[in-house]
């Protein structure tokens, strides 16, 4: 009885992947595309900028 539960479950996730993929094609390499940008790093430190300022400039 669980196996048949895993089974279907399983199959219905395949299902709504499919139904994603057909609906929404190039979504997920529009997402890959827009990794390419960069975090914003600071000049005078280098570490990436959490917030408006960084953490050097603070103290």
């Amino acid at each position: 009885m669980l196996l048949k539960i895993i089974l279907v479950f399983l199959l219905g996730m395949v299902l709504i992947g499919m139904v994603g993929k057909a609906l929404f094609p190039g979504a997920l390499t529009g997402a890959m595309r827009r990794k390419g940008l960069k975090p914003p790093v600071c000049g005078r430190c280098g570490r990436y900028v959490i917030g408006k300022t960084c953490a050097c400039k603070k103290g």
